[in-house]
């Protein structure tokens, strides 16, 4: 075996999580090596997921838009779309050049980049193998570590499910985002995040699309008012969403694949020129070799960790998809930060609760800390107060007048925000506001009192926080 080389910061996983920490760690004075199996930084974020995936939701946008000029009084002539064009700008121009940024940063902070596979072999040691050549652990190549201090990062996976083996014309949602063509019918399982984005995605690209959900409505984790106004807009670009939907086998040939599903105990079979599965991700914790550390996981295969993302052995720590919390770029973002700095002595910890979830469906969703139900379950007493889109000057002139902004605040003489949800035009855009009032406990008054320009998108915010003092304006 070749000689151990010893290490003080070393990193597995170039994602969100990982190059972020790499960057900070250095920051901070250590000296970091990044292993990374894939050709490229950036994770699956930055190269096969919600990068990309905002990359074709604006082509979407843009053709609808070029399309429907007659709203405007302006006449268009059948817009059409060159895909591979569009293919080709989202690589190049969007992807590559994202990445290329992260490598540009991560070169600029001294970090050392090792190309394969990792493996631990105790608590303090680590081999690192060309990529794919893990299993095999030879004692002729890769590399062997000793480190002061890991991270991992690793991130997650696409769930495959029985009868749906991800092959063929049955797709994940890497495959979803690198189609040849713009499939005439595309059948989506999984109403989530992802699902629900790309199908939106494609149907604006002129997709016929079916979305399989199993439970009783798509996006289950955002309120049922919100997702209503997701709903009607899915049906309005002649997306057919079926709920309850159990999705049982695939048959595929070489130019389409029919999918069979159950409702009720009823099956249905339908085709299309692609099935993509999106029902979710498990963490990648399986082939690292942790039954040789400390480390310890959940039921779920999450890797446990306290708040600094300290795992169970002293010197390993643990971020963004494979600990357990949502798995959102930003977040790990946030626990890489603090992970480095944990390591460097800083008092940091992580605090989820004004961690902002956002969903690009169109239109766009943003929550952050408590819903009403959450915020009543944990014993708070709450009211709430909605502002429309519809009353705002800037969302009508967008033709874009539904949706709402809404707070969540304690039913006391404070009348703190303790939640806002909302739902609308470019919503994603205010989601850092909305995050900065929950997590600084501002109250009603602190955000009517802040000055939001007009026209712009925004102003619901203040206005939502007027209706809250009972003082509307716009309503």
């Amino acid at each position: 075996m070749a000689d151990v080389e010893k290490k003080d910061t070393v990193i597995i996983g170039a994602g969100p999580g990982g190059y972020v920490a790499a960057i900070r760690a250095s920051e901070l004075g250590q000296k970091v090596t990044l292993v990374e199996h894939a050709d490229t930084v950036g994770g699956v974020c930055l190269n096969v997921g919600c990068v990309p995936s905002k990359a074709l939701i604006q082509a979407g946008h843009r053709l609808e838009q070029a399309k429907d000029g007659a709203t405007y009084g302006i006449s268009t002539n059948d817009a059409k779309i060159d895909f591979a064009k569009t293919q080709e700008w989202k690589q190049k121009k969007v992807v590559d050049r994202m990445t290329g940024g992260v490598n540009m940063l991560l070169k600029k902070h001294h970090v050392d980049i090792v190309k394969g596979d990792a493996v631990f072999l105790s608590d303090t040691q680590l081999r690192v193998m060309p990529t794919g050549e893990k299993q095999f652990m030879s004692t002729d190549t890769g590399s062997t570590f000793e480190f002061n201090n890991l991270i991992i990062a690793s991130g997650s996976h696409p769930i495959e499910i029985p009868g749906f083996k991800f092959e063929g014309r049955v797709i994940d949602s890497t495959g979803g985002l690198a189609l040849p063509q713009i499939p005439k019918e595309f059948i989506v399982i999984g109403g989530g995040y992802v699902g629900t984005e790309l199908a939106g995605a494609y149907a604006s690209l002129g997709a016929h699309v079916t979305i399989l959900e199993g439970t009783k409505s798509i996006l289950p984790n955002f309120t049922k008012d919100m997702v209503s106004v997701v709903l009607k807009n899915l049906k309005k670009k002649g997306v057919d969403v079926i709920t309850s939907a159990m999705a049982k086998s695939s048959k595929q040939d070489d130019n389409s694949v029919s999918v069979t599903y159950a409702v009720d105990g009823k099956e249905s079979t339908i085709k299309a020129d692609y099935c993509m599965v999106t029902v979710g991700r498990k963490p990648s914790t399986d082939d690292l070799g942790l039954e040789y550390t400390k480390v310890k996981l959940n039921d779920h295969g999450q890797i446990k960790v306290d708040v600094q993302g300290r795992t169970d052995s002293e010197h390993i720590w643990a971020v963004g998809d494979c600990v357990p919390g949502a798995a959102l770029a930003h977040k790990a973002f946030f626990e890489g930060k603090t992970a480095a700095g944990a390591i460097s002595g800083k008092k940091t910890a992580n605090d989820y609760v004004s961690v902002p979830a956002v969903c690009f469906s169109d239109p766009e969703i943003a929550t952050v800390g408590y819903n009403e139900a959450e915020a009543k379950d944990k014993g708070i007493k709450v009211k709430t107060a909605k502002f429309p889109f519809a009353g705002n000057a800037r969302a009508v002139s967008l033709d874009a007048p539904e949706g709402f902004v809404r707070f969540i605040y304690t039913d006391d003489d404070n009348k703190n925000i303790v939640g806002a949800e909302a739902v609308g035009p470019e919503v994603s855009t205010m989601a850092g506001e909305l995050s900065i009032i929950v997590n600084d406990g501002l109250n009603v008054e602190d955000v009517a009192l802040t000055i939001h320009p007009h026209p712009t998108l925004n102003e619901p915010i203040q206005e939502a926080a007027d209706i809250a003092l009972g003082f509307p304006t716009h309503l």
